[in-house]
């Protein structure tokens, strides 16, 4: 099994290679809610202009890698617009592409799992930004150059990534696939305040926060420890276990809930892309409190 993650001594070594992976900033700050309706973000790109990894892009997730047509934040577009934006950047078709973030690798593992749906090879930087310095490795400021762009290159899903609100309604009493919520427990249970329409969480779905999945220095957490996290859970991800259902608020958090579940092994993974932001917006739908 090959890891989603790379390390910083890695990257290190990889970017001094005859063929280096291109490296994207995918950093957004996404902020706390401090009341419900609360949705307010802002860019990494100052924080990365400030510090990054030599030769590293910034690139802005909600724009550039979403489709901002549809009605909410961060919908996925479709496979083609991915791979002509990596094009736009000078990322050409087999290259390898590692990603990271200073923001607790959320942003970083929506980027990822938008790469490996039209089957880029991309790993995540364990730790994001904060390990590669605390590795002493060097950092850049500024714009520097970019590059130019590179011709665009036909590409198709390569697995199935998504699962919509008509599949979750109806989705029957006996159905044991996992519904997994990657949001932290407190916005689960609808004790904090929701970015959303409503508190609370979809019927018959579990919690397992994806930030307990990584230490506080920000990588992910043993094997052991991911695997006793999602059983706690009463989500099985034995080998060969069968499709895990992922979702959060915004298909963000359940983007780090599927890198973990790839760490160890499960892929059959799907996320629920409208989220909470989706299902709260409409009244008829229920949602479970407490």
């Amino acid at each position: 099994m090959t890891s989603p993650f790379i390390s910083a001594g890695e990257l290190a070594e990889e970017l001094a290679a005859p063929a280096p992976p291109a490296v994207l900033d995918a950093s957004i700050v996404l902020h706390t809610a401090e009341f419900d309706g609360d949705y307010r973000k802002d860019p990494g790109r100052p924080a990365w202009l400030a510090a990054h990894i030599p030769g590293s892009i910034w690139v802005d997730v909600s724009t550039q890698f979403s489709d901002t047509t549809a009605p909410l934040h961060y919908t996925h577009p479709e496979p083609q617009a991915i791979a002509d934006e990596l094009a736009r950047l000078g990322i050409g078709d087999g290259r390898k592409v590692v990603v990271y973030d200073s923001t607790g690798s959320l942003f970083a593992s929506r980027l990822w799992y938008l790469l490996r749906w039209i089957g880029v090879d991309a790993r995540v930087l364990d730790g994001g930004f904060a390990a590669w310095e605390a590795s002493g490795e060097r950092v850049e400021s500024g714009e520097g150059e970019a590059a130019d762009p590179v011709p665009s290159w036909p590409v198709e899903a390569v697995r199935r990534a998504w699962v919509s609100k008509e599949e979750l309604l109806e989705r029957t009493a006996d159905d044991t696939t996992p519904l997994v919520c990657g949001l932290p427990a407190a916005q689960f249970t609808g004790a904090a305040p929701s970015r959303y329409s409503r508190r609370g969480r979809i019927p018959g779905s579990v919690n397992v926060s994806s930030r307990d999945l990584f230490t506080k220095e920000g990588k992910v957490k043993s094997r052991v420890e991911l695997i006793l996290a999602y059983d706690a859970a009463g989500v099985d991800v034995a080998e060969n276990s069968g499709e895990v259902l992922l979702y959060c608020g915004g298909g963000i958090s359940a983007s780090a809930n599927a890198l973990t579940l790839a760490a160890i092994g499960t892929s059959a993974v799907r996320i629920y892309d409208g989220s909470l932001e989706e299902w709260s917006a409409d009244p008829a739908l229920p949602m479970d409190i407490g």
